[in-house]
């Protein structure tokens, strides 16, 4: 299994419609060639009918193949239908590739069964085949519903919370860069505990 996330970034409403735009491209994309997509999270965006982020799990032998085919900046150009007027017609989303460790070590994992939940009416499932996934260590939780059967939602929950887990070691990485290069910026002036000559 593959993971995609098609991202506005910080982009303005514009680019949330182009994410929502994309996925129907996507999908039939997919169909076409025999890649199976399914919606993992989503993020609203700020208008109707829009999305900040959408995360995809793909499976199928050319998974990897038609993943990369959307893997960096997208560009979109249309007219604002949020600013009448606006110049500006181009706007650009980003796709990024994941790949997961499923052999992620098990007992770092709680799995709990729970019932599945959400819109869907007489389609959702109604057996506890729900699973939430919970990092031991961390605390870090996801609940998938995705599948049919536990074991393929556990299989799922556990790229999901290691996609998690990677994000939030980067997200980690990156303040300790931000905290390194601020700390240049704030170096006191006398008072020093060393002092060197020659």
């Amino acid at each position: 299994m593959i993971l995609l996330q098609l991202s506005a970034a910080q982009g303005p409403a514009e680019c949330c419609r182009a994410v929502a735009n994309t996925l129907p491209i996507l999908f039939a994309e997919a169909a076409t060639g025999r890649v199976a997509v399914q919606v993992l999270e989503q993020e609203d965006g700020p208008e109707p009918e829009t999305l900040r982020s959408v995360l995809l799990s793909l499976e199928g032998d050319e998974a990897k193949a038609f993943a990369g085919s959307w893997e960096g900046t997208i560009q979109w150009i249309f007219q604002s239908p949020y600013r009448p007027g606006h110049k500006r017609k181009n706007w650009f989303i980003g796709g990024q590739l994941f790949e997961t460790d499923e052999t992620a070590p098990s007992d770092e994992i709680r799995f709990e069964a729970c019932r599945a939940s959400g819109p869907g009416g007489q389609h959702v499932n109604k057996t506890d085949s729900a699973i939430r996934a919970v990092h031991v260590a961390t605390g870090l939780t996801v609940k998938v519903q995705s599948e049919r059967s536990q074991h393929a939602n556990k299989r799922v929950a556990r790229m999901l919370l290691q996609h998690k887990l990677n994000a939030a070691k980067e997200a980690n990485e990156a303040g300790q860069r931000a905290k390194r290069n601020q700390a240049h910026k704030e170096v006191e002036r006398g008072s020093p505990i060393r002092v060197f000559s020659g």
